[in-house]
């Protein structure tokens, strides 16, 4: 079991970047996917979260609006489309899952990062003023 991150970058304020999560090894189907953000020096925190058994989805307040995660139709691949990105959103972005059934599929948002029991290498994202 694998997860793998792709498609940070730099990029200016105001910009627009998409990361990629692939899972190896297994299928997102019926797990609960999330992607977190650990800015420089503090702790991982929670952007965005979706349940590939009922489509349902979550984001925190600071990105709703603004960010958007969604799988594709294999679901194999979730990605995290960021835009009018802030200089705060900048710093690493990991990718977690955990499966759906230990929830009974009742998945009350958020996840906390405990609850997620494969992780990604993460991706760094820059964004300048």
């Amino acid at each position: 079991v694998q997860l793998v991150e792709s498609g940070g970058g730099a990029v200016q304020a105001g910009g627009s970047l998409r990361l990629s999560c692939v899972a190896s090894g297994f299928s997102f189907d019926d797990h609960v996917v999330g992607w977190f953000h650990q800015a420089p020096g503090q702790a991982r925190e929670v952007m965005s979260q979706i349940n590939l058994s009922d489509g349902t989805a979550y984001h925190i307040g600071t990105v709703e609006g603004r960010f958007t995660i969604s799988s594709d139709a294999a679901r194999t691949t979730v990605f995290l489309q960021m835009d009018s990105l802030k200089p705060e959103d900048t710093g690493v972005y990991y990718c977690a899952a955990v499966p759906a059934s230990l929830y009974d599929h009742h998945v009350v948002f958020p996840l906390v990062r405990h609850e997620f029991s494969y992780w990604g290498q993460g991706t760094q994202v820059n964004v300048s003023s």
